[in-house]
């Protein structure tokens, strides 16, 4: 747990608040979206205020104004209760805000010395002084508790090292604005409470935060004020301990009454069985169906070999034994073309890296793997390309200024939609879904679950794997239990609780390790 909430640093005098930023009207325009509409907020010394809202509500574009990525287009921007110009990040960083994006810009192939001193190495007679250079990364690693050689390279660490050299190069830059934009997407829970108590700590420093994340849980432990964003606008701000029915009804304009609105039907006909899949050093003797109509759930702890197993059972790993049957026929080993056409579709965990062309269009990405069904005679179909991405668009409800938009530019949620949209396409027998709501907001979050209850409705199976454990509780028709490689254990949707699973994950590690 994060330690209690520090009070706002206050101003000597009268025990006020002391301001540190202020946003007041701020707009940005792109090519036929208004991104902000009339923004205002502030932000207090020793405060950390959360910007709360869907994908597409303008928050990335807020934070990039403030961080010197864009130029406003109206309002005005006040940091120490004095008007900036933000036209670079370095103007951003001179004035003490330093921002951490949710993609890291680290430098993979240099240390981390190297990294959070990048373009500010001490020198010496002209040249790069590699001693001092590692002196000041060692003080800026000291204050996120990073004990690590300096010199390690940053291609090396996992995501949350990752995430702390992005901190501690951002701290080194005397930083008394931080702002965080999803910092705990892609870490453990554990990684989390690590990260939820440095930011305590930084507050009670006096650090102010502007913090970006979809978990409301995070929200209630470390936050002290919530704005809300919706559609380019602040539609109000409160405090973060306000009830999570209200906080979504600000998001979206309306009450989520079912957040796992599963609607479940009795599993017919085997769509997919796997015996006996072993890949050395990664998972051994998987085993499972999934059928029609049915949503299965693999659960466990992170490394228990889940991702694995879907990449292996798509044909985009190698296997060392086992098989893999869609629909009773055996789809061949380490070939995804084959799998595709037996019927199976993968999700994949990073969206950005495996699932989309991210300089394409939206049509070109949802017609990726309809391009052979649309060719004749060696030459694509477009007319018949746009037709089927304009039907999945308005079907999906991808949130787009057209079928023609560079995907890149599109919010997480509805870049996920993207992926998850170029398989409907396909209508395969068996989608493999692996961390499909990761980074996704509360209200794209229940569209997902929708989109998946439109495949198990007209008879389609489902595979998925999710770090949420909730989400696969209130989803997965049955949980398989995965741990260090193995499935250990198999619950029904009534049997499957929180405890019940962690104690089958718990249990089979502490198991092994005893042994």
């Amino acid at each position: 747990m994060t330690t209690p909430h520090a009070p706002a640093t206050g101003s000597p005098a009268t025990g006020s608040p002391v301001e540190l930023l202020r946003v007041d009207s701020l707009v940005k325009r792109f090519p036929g979206v208004v991104a902000l509409d009339g923004v205002s907020f502030d932000l207090h010394a020793g405060e950390v205020h959360v910007l709360l809202g869907e994908n597409g509500a303008g928050k990335s574009t807020l934070i990039k104004c403030l961080a010197g990525v864009y130029q406003p287009d109206g309002g005005t921007i006040h940091v120490d209760g004095a008007p900036v110009h933000l036209s670079t990040t370095a103007q951003a960083e001179a004035l003490g805000i330093a921002t951490i994006h949710q993609e890291f810009n680290l430098v993979p192939g240099l240390s981390i010395a190297e990294n959070v001193m990048l373009g500010r190495q001490p020198r010496r007679f002209g040249l790069i002084d590699p001693r001092r250079t590692r002196e000041a990364a060692e003080a800026a690693l000291a204050r996120v508790g990073l004990t690590i050689d300096p010199r390690t390279p940053v291609s090396t660490l996992g995501v949350a090292r990752q995430q702390l050299v992005e901190i501690a190069k951002a701290l080194s830059l005397d930083a008394r604005i931080l702002i965080l934009d999803e910092p705990t997407a892609a870490l453990s829970d554990e990684e989390v409470d690590r990260l939820l108590t440095l930011m305590a700590d930084l507050r009670s420093s006096g650090v102010g935060q502007v913090f970006i994340s979809h978990h409301l849980d995070e929200i209630r432990r470390i936050g002290d004020r919530v704005t809300v964003l919706r559609d380019g606008a602040a539609v109000g701000t409160v405090p973060a301990s306000t009830p999570t029915d209200e906080l979504v009804r600000m998001m979206v304009g309306r009450s989520i009454t079912a957040q796992y609105p599963r609607e479940r039907t009795a599993p017919r006909a085997e769509l997919l069985r796997v015996e006996g899949l072993t890949t050395r050093g990664s998972f051994e003797d998987v085993s499972l169906t999934v059928h029609e109509g049915e949503v299965v759930g693999l659960a466990g702890l992170v490394g228990a070999g889940r991702t694995e197993v879907l990449r292996a059972v798509f044909g985009a790993d190698r296997y060392d034994s086992g098989t893999v049957h869609v629909r009773g026929r055996r789809v061949a080993r380490h070939d995804v073309r084959s799998a595709i056409a037996a019927g199976l579709g993968l999700v994949p965990e990073d969206r950005k890296a495996q699932g989309l062309v991210l300089g394409a269009s939206v049509a070109e990405n949802l017609g990726l793997v309809a391009l052979r069904a649309a060719s004749r005679g060696g030459l694509v179909d477009r007319r018949r390309l746009r037709a089927m991405a304009t039907r999945i668009v308005t079907d999906l409800r991808i949130r787009t200024p057209g079928i023609g938009a560079t995907v890149r530019n599109l919010s997480g949620g509805n870049q996920q939609k993207v992926v998850m949209g170029k398989w409907f396409s396909a209508d395969p027998a068996v989608l493999l879904l692996d961390e499909p709501t990761r980074g996704v907001d509360v209200g794209a979050k229940v569209e997902i679950y929708q989109l998946i209850n439109q495949l198990t409705a007209a008879g389609r199976g489902v595979l998925l794997v999710s770090s949420d454990l909730p989400e696969v509780l209130g989803m997965a028709d049955r949980v398989l239990v995965m741990a260090q490689g193995r499935i250990v254990g198999e619950l029904t949707h009534e049997e499957a609780t929180q405890d019940a699973v962690m104690a089958l994950a718990v249990k089979e590690v502490e198991s092994s390790r005893a042994h």
